[in-house]
């Protein structure tokens, strides 16, 4: 198997002796656990405490693991748009996820990875985004008309959560999947947790073996329905879609394939976005003045509240759609993003020999004072066209970038701004007086309580 086809877990090469790594400053911890529990306590806090101590780049441990953290736009530059195919992303996300997600996208590298996008990438495409977006806005004008019902304190993140399980399910499967619906839930909540559990191995009793379960309950769904969607022609949903996608020789992605992709896109549109919206709305709770102008811009759409949202209306968002990229930049969904070196580098006078991990850190980059004056602040309108004139192309990277910039940005920001439109419509968002909501920052963010919100119809 060819180094770059990313189909095999095994790394191509033994990773570099800790006497190959000390010139790059750091700390390693104890033995074993290194700083993995430090880490898991307050991610944001621990990069920017290494970072102050040792500079853009340093070394740490943490997963059983040696890690080279290169931190700055600079250094997303350099490992994310990759023009050297300096990095393999197969091996870097394979530790993390091999066991949960095998095979996703994010998990396959160079051509293979190129292939397999440029098939998955026709169910991104106008027509099939139109019904995606016909699907979204039913539901989600039926869920907000459901919360403006009933009016009162309610958990954002486990609404947030249920609304966006169910929209997959419709936009990306083209049914409820009904009484199922729980299981499932509870099958991909499991894989994501499993996904940092300190204890690697699926050992009877650890969340490894609950998340490995879990994978075993989604393989079993999507191998059933194959089939079944493969005998019928049309179906605009995703799932149909990858049905019937082929590579460019014309053949049908395999079972294997369509399941590893389902499972992975299903995991993405519903964690990731849940994270993003109940950001998006927590902050419009903390911030009223920005609720506020966002209601405004819905209301100047001059839509009636039965009436369906389309593509021109949400390309007349465009408050709505900064204010949506601020929260993403305070937040980002994949606060970091871990990388293989397949070859010797060199990084601000650093040589890092061929193997090291490799992390670039998109929540430290998106708190650069220099880059984000006051940047626990929100500020919508750092996404002017004016203000992002002179920032660096890779200062706010939410969703990645160069090759494997996220292949669902444009869904998640049409997601976005159809629940803003029905949201801000028709409910008014605040928070307790004094309350503050305890975000979780990783592997995906979080808040602990569930962030406790009042709405009430407008």
């Amino acid at each position: 198997m060819s180094m770059q086809g990313g189909s095999s877990s095994k790394v191509p090469f033994a990773p570099p002796r800790r006497n190959e790594l000390t010139h790059i400053p750091g700390d390693e911890g104890l033995p074993i656990i290194g700083k993995t529990f430090q880490l898991l306590a307050d991610p944001k806090g621990f990069i920017e405490a290494y970072a102050t101590k040792h500079g853009l780049v340093f070394r740490t441990h943490s997963f059983g693991q040696t890690n080279v953290v290169l931190l700055g736009p600079d250094a997303n530059e350099l490992v994310l748009f990759d023009q050297q195919k300096l990095f393999s992303s197969t091996h870097g996300w394979n530790h993390v996820l091999e066991l949960l997600f095998p095979r996703g996208l994010m998990l396959l590298d160079f051509d293979e990875h190129r292939l397999h996008r440029k098939a998955l990438s026709v169910a991104f495409k106008s027509g099939p985004m139109k019904s995606y977006l016909d699907k979204l806005d039913k539901g989600i004008a039926a869920r907000i008309a459901q919360w403006k019902a009933k009016p009162g304190s309610i958990q954002l993140y486990p609404a947030m959560k249920q609304l966006t399980l169910d929209l997959a399910a419709t936009s990306f499967l083209g049914a409820d999947i009904g009484p199922e619906v729980e299981g499932i839930n509870r099958a991909f909540a499991d894989m994501v947790a499993a996904s940092i559990a300190p204890i690697r191995r699926p050992l009877p009793g650890t969340q490894m073996a609950r998340g490995v379960a879990g994978r075993e309950r989604i393989v079993a769904y999507f191998r059933e329905q194959i089939p079944r969607r493969r005998a019928r022609s049309g179906g605009e949903d995703l799932f149909s879609q990858l049905c019937h996608a082929t590579h460019e020789d014309g053949a049908l992605l395999s079972e294997q394939d369509i399941i590893d992709h389902m499972s992975f896109l299903m995991m993405a549109a519903h964690d990731t976005l849940t994270s993003s919206l109940t950001s998006f709305i927590g902050e419009l709770a903390a911030n009223p003045d920005w609720q506020d102008r966002l209601r405004a811009e819905v209301l100047a759409l001059g839509l009636a509240p039965d009436a369906p949202s389309s593509f021109d209306d949400l390309e007349k968002m465009p408050l709505s759609e900064m204010a949506f990229k601020e929260s993403l930049r305070i937040r980002p969904p994949v606060p970091s993003l871990p990388r293989y070196a397949m070859r010797d580098f060199t990084f601000m006078g650093y040589s890092v020999p061929a193997g090291t991990r490799i992390g670039v850190n998109p929540l430290y980059t998106h708190h650069m004072k220099d880059i984000w004056p006051e940047p626990d602040r929100f500020d919508p309108l750092r996404f002017t066209e004016e203000a992002q004139r002179g920032r660096h192309r890779f200062a706010f990277v939410p969703f990645g970038g160069g090759a494997h910039m996220c292949l669902g940005l444009h869904f998640a920001y049409m997601q976005a701004k159809c629940f803003a439109r029905h949201f801000l419509q028709n409910i008014e968002v605040s928070l307790e007086e004094g309350y503050k909501p305890d975000w979780q920052m990783w592997p995906i963010p979080k808040p602990r309580d569930g962030l406790r919100v009042t709405v009430k119809a407008v």
